[in-house]
């Protein structure tokens, strides 16, 4: 059996080996590394992190991570670094995970979701007259109606703001602890959630979480993961439609919010850590290496997407390959909230004007998500 030394890698810098270039440029890094792997015909390569780290490239590898619970875990996994997504059912492992995602899949389901539209829909803002950068505008959009569908609107909005806006940083930001911001947003977690526990009439996600137990760290932890994810989506699929209106109907939009989706995923790069020595197609991996996947890189793999760079979303006639496409996981760790982001960004696009793009730079900047470095400057009121 090979030691995972041997496995392709991206260069290295000297005394350092992959870190400068994973904190200041990690997509050239990866796309790199994947190409060295397809070359060398495996589906895996190394990455010098100052820990063991193996990134896997292919469907195969994909199903592994996302399925087998025990072998691949989450609680050793980059999230624990970021105080937002430290907790929750997001770090929890086999075999308490079903059960706990069990209690929760309830109010994050298409029932439930339905249940809130009407709530959303009325929570959206007005679209501003002339130009306006679809980035900006998605960002309040979406705090707007992640409070309506979290506390029904009458969350501290300030306070709500102030607590999101540090994930919208470049590292090392969205990881520095803020204990009293953290403090103040759990105190009025509280709040809400008393009324909730005593009153009547309230049918929010909040109101879902509550009784559950740790269901107010699971509201604060799906609260953050859920903000930045929605607003870069909403964002590029703004800019897309605006430069191609041709797509710009309801009956596309499903398809132009999946082109963006494996173009341009949000949780571009998965972690886990391996619980146990893993021989990986005759190579071994060894007992608490992280173990990486990315939607990007599966979302770009020429063997799967003819013209993988290039926006198409009459690709979409024709269902990819299993495990190819996973901007919101898959398996039993299925994003909890991805009926929840379908549905904000498809009554958003719905309700949009015909757009005109006028000047943006939708390169991606990743960060703790994928998103545009920007600004998307678009014009409404025509086409």
């Amino acid at each position: 059996m090979r030691d995972f030394r041997f496995l392709p890698e991206p260069p290295t810098r000297p005394g350092n080996g992959h870190l400068q270039d994973w904190a200041l440029s990690p997509l050239p890094l990866i796309e790199e590394g994947a190409g060295r792997a397809r070359s060398a015909g495996v589906d895996v390569f190394r990455l010098r992190l100052g820990l063991p780290a193996v990134v896997g490239v292919g469907a195969a590898w994909n199903r592994a991570v996302l399925t087998d619970l025990g072998t691949f875990r989450s609680a050793g996994s980059l999230s624990r670094i970021v105080p937002y997504l430290s907790g929750g059912v997001i770090l929890s492992d086999a075999p308490g995970h079903g059960g706990r995602r069990s209690l929760m899949n309830p109010g994050f389901g298409r029932a439930h979701m339905l249940a809130l539209q009407a709530r959303t829909r009325a929570a959206l803002p007005g679209v501003p007259g002339g130009e306006f950068d679809a980035l900006a505008w998605a960002d309040g959009a979406v705090l707007r109606v992640l409070n309506a569908a979290y506390f029904s609107g009458e969350f501290d909005a300030g306070l709500l703001h102030a607590f999101l806006a540090p994930l919208r940083r470049p590292f090392p930001v969205p990881a520095i602890p803020r204990p009293l911001l953290f403090a103040r947003v759990d105190a009025e977690v509280r709040r809400l959630a008393h009324a909730r526990l005593t009153g009547r009439g309230h049918d929010d996600l909040l109101a879902v979480l509550a009784p559950l137990p740790g269901g107010l760290e699971e509201a604060r932890v799906s609260l953050a993961a859920a903000h930045d994810t929605t607003t870069h989506a909403l964002a590029y699929a703004i800019w897309f439609l605006a430069q191609h209106p041709q797509w710009h109907a309801p009956e596309h939009h499903a398809a132009v919010l999946k082109e963006v989706l494996r173009l341009f995923p949000p949780g571009w790069m998965g972690s886990r850590r391996l619980g146990r020595d893993l021989d990986w197609n005759g190579v071994r991996l060894p007992r608490g290496a992280l173990a990486l996947y990315s939607p990007y890189l599966s979302g770009r793999d020429p063997a799967v997407w003819d013209r993988p760079d290039e926006f198409d979303p009459g690709r979409w006639a024709a269902r990819p390959p299993a495990w190819a496409y996973l901007p919101f996981g898959g398996g039993e760790r299925l994003c909890l909230g991805m009926h929840l982001a379908q549905m904000l960004i498809h009554d958003t696009l719905a309700a949009l004007p015909p757009l005109r793009a006028v000047r943006g730079d939708p390169a991606p900047l990743p960060g703790l998500t994928l998103g545009p470095r920007g600004p998307l400057v678009v014009q409404a009121g025509r086409a």
